[in-house]
């Protein structure tokens, strides 16, 4: 399978203050996170009718907006509803499209707004070590979750690496390869070993070096 270079680049995020906030303490009106979802997009569906689910990391987030990196934009306007362990279930309607990703208005009243402000508040202890946080990562999350998927044909797709391993990657894209298709992540290559309720996993064909799984997410270039 040849793989050939392409450059891949970060979305450029910046924030413009809504003017219909509530009015909340100054000193959390929005924050920069890292953290793992997913998303489901009003007018994606798969071929028995039902929403199709994409992996995400929520990179941004006040009481009025979410913004993710994503595998696959919709549309300006679109319904999107997203989950996330740590903020639970929101939604909205996208209002920006980002070079890889997008920006969420978030629905709900100002008694809702309220509420995000309390879990944005709790969150911001947690990340400050001011509460104690329990939870473990165990598997590699890449600091850049996006990347190019080689097909056997030669074609390219854009992707969302959900985590990645010595021996393989969990990964959603805008594709639902059949088990066992041959395919390449970035320069590794490997096939498609199961299905994810929010993408699939790829078992690589070699184990790979722990110290440049992120370097080999890129496409080498020619």
């Amino acid at each position: 399978m040849r793989v050939p270079g392409v450059e891949l680049t970060l979305p450029q995020v910046s924030h413009q203050p809504p003017n219909d906030v509530v009015v909340v303490p100054d000193r959390v009106t929005k924050i920069i996170v890292s953290v793992p979802g997913y998303y489901e997009l009003a007018n994606r569906h798969d071929a028995f009718g039902n929403r199709r689910k994409f992996a995400c990391r929520v990179i941004g987030l006040s009481p009025e907006e979410i913004t993710l990196f994503a595998p696959v934009n919709g549309a300006i306007g679109e319904r999107v509803l997203t989950y996330s362990e740590e903020f639970g279930n929101l939604q909205g309607r996208i209002s920006r499209l980002l070079d890889g990703g997008f920006v969420v208005d978030l629905a709900g009243t100002a008694e809702d707004r309220a509420r995000r402000m309390e879990k944005l508040e709790n969150y911001e202890m947690i990340k400050n070590h001011d509460l104690p946080d329990r939870r473990q990562h165990k598997r590699i999350i890449p600091k850049t979750p996006h990347s190019t998927l080689v097909l056997a044909d030669g074609s390219q797709l854009e992707c969302f690496v959900i985590n990645i391993s010595v021996s393989g990657a969990a990964v959603s894209a805008d594709i639902e390869p059949a088990i066992g298709t041959p395919l390449a992540l970035g320069s590794m290559v490997g096939i498609v070993v199961r299905h994810l309720a929010a993408g699939f996993a790829i078992q690589f064909i070699e184990l790979q070096d722990p110290g440049s799984l992120e370097k080999k997410l890129n496409l080498p270039k020619l």
